[in-house]
């Protein structure tokens, strides 16, 4: 005997010592009801029933009848010909998406789960591990960002790449995502001025230990916050606080996220029929985060943003390599293999031995600040921007430094006499 018609022997035999029970008048038909866990109404249907067909009357009537909702074989077939021929390797819910928004398929997400697991098609996943207490997101937007790099085959035929993505702690919503050969202080920077320059500057930003983030003396021990890297110089001037994350599990979010980016986005790439990194990326910005933070990201817990507006030419000076360097006697600063001139400046004869600072922007270009004042601008090769400042003070003392020569004041144009001329000889008018 089958467990089914084991089952159904058991319902009947209830069924006739609950009835027998009413019949002798120990039960009223309510409590009859309850005890077979159906409504009074119900148990006067079924005692009809009986009374007049026995045990057949009491089976389920639907047994053996086609269903009116049935799934057409023909459409189950063409589904699963979707899947072999154009998503396979997607998983059952990006699938399932496709199949409502692309192909008008108007089933349940468990029915194409159970026809594709039927198939072979789709494995079943796998037990999930020890349960792990989830720290509760930020209230409202901008008080924590995370920033990470996911290494992946994003694109077909491809090397693999890092994927950099700048996420909101309280709603998933990805501000910035992009694609570079490999992670690092630029790819830091560029990530972050996209995310400033469109929202504002955040409370926090949550990342790993990398060494472009923090200085890690030693393997496993904690950071060192006095030792700034250029990611945590610019992050404390904008005042920014940098949290360092030391597991994998405390950045579960973001984890949890490039789990949901690596399933999707290089499927999304291929079918798009996209191959290099530049399309890549404008397909990204302009089509892929739209509809990804449409559908995964949540409402903030407060509706206020923590955010706060910043000049973008701040932005410019602070999102930059920034490096000191010592004026050479010649009035040159070496950095790299570039050796940038100084121009004449208006407001010191000279910069000979002067602390200042060399920033690197994006695009390869390079300045020197004296403090807070910029004393040249160069290309990328080293040229001065611009003509050089002309002089506009005259020099008021010798230079300080020996060996440089001092600069002569012009001679008057005409000669006065002497005071003292007369005692000389000098000729009385």
């Amino acid at each position: 005997m089958t467990r089914t018609a084991w089952l159904q022997d058991r319902r009947m035999q209830k069924f006739r010592e609950v009835l027998s029970r009413w019949d002798g008048g120990d039960l009223s038909m309510q409590e009859a009801g309850e005890l077979l866990g159906m409504s009074e109404r119900q148990f006067r249907r079924y005692r009809d029933r009986y009374e007049e067909d026995g045990e057949d009357g009491l089976r389920d009537r639907r047994l053996g009848k086609i269903s009116t909702r049935r799934v057409p074989a023909e459409a189950i077939e063409e589904m699963l010909e979707l899947y072999r021929h154009r998503y396979l390797g997607w998983n059952v819910k990006h699938f399932h998406e496709h199949l409502m928004r692309d192909h008008h398929f108007s089933w349940g997400y468990t029915f194409i789960k159970t026809q594709l697991h039927a198939a072979g098609l789709v494995d079943r996943a796998k037990r999930r591990g020890a349960h792990r207490r989830k720290r509760e997101r930020k209230p409202c937007e901008g008080m924590m960002l995370h920033q990470d790099g996911s290494r992946h085959e994003w694109l077909v035929d491809e090397p693999p790449l890092d994927l950099i993505v700048t996420m909101d702690d309280a709603t998933s919503t990805i501000y910035s995502a992009f694609l570079v050969e490999e992670e690092g202080m630029a790819s830091s920077f560029h990530g972050l001025r996209q995310t400033f320059c469109a929202k504002g500057l955040p409370s926090s930003l949550y990342t790993d230990r990398g060494s472009h983030y923090f200085v890690t003396l030693k393997a496993g021990e904690a950071v060192d916050k006095t030792r700034l890297t250029q990611v945590g110089r610019a992050l404390q001037r904008l005042g920014i606080e940098h949290i360092a994350a030391y597991s994998p599990e405390a950045r579960g979010r973001s984890e949890r996220m490039f789990a949901t980016l690596q399933q999707r986005l290089p499927k999304e790439l291929k079918l798009a029929e996209i191959s290099d990194v530049e399309a890549a990326n404008r397909f990204i910005a302009q089509t892929y985060l739209p509809a990804h933070n449409a559908r995964f990201a949540k409402p903030a817990a407060l509706a206020a943003s923590a955010f706060v507006a910043v000049d973008a030419h701040q932005l410019a000076e602070t999102l930059c390599v920034e490096e000191e360097r010592v004026v050479g006697r010649d009035n040159t600063v070496i950095f790299g293999r570039l050796r940038l001139q100084l121009p004449p400046s208006p407001h010191r004869h000279h910069f000979v031995k002067a602390n200042v600072k060399v920033r690197q922007y994006p695009d390869g270009s390079l300045a020197i600040f004296h403090g807070p004042r910029c004393i040249g601008r160069y290309d990328a090769s080293g040229h001065e921007i611009g003509e050089p400042i002309s002089s506009m003070l005259h020099p008021c003392s010798t230079p300080s430094r020996r060996d440089l020569e001092a600069s002569r004041p012009a001679p008057s144009p005409t000669r006065r006499p002497a005071l003292t001329a007369s005692r000389h000889g000098a000729g009385v008018l």
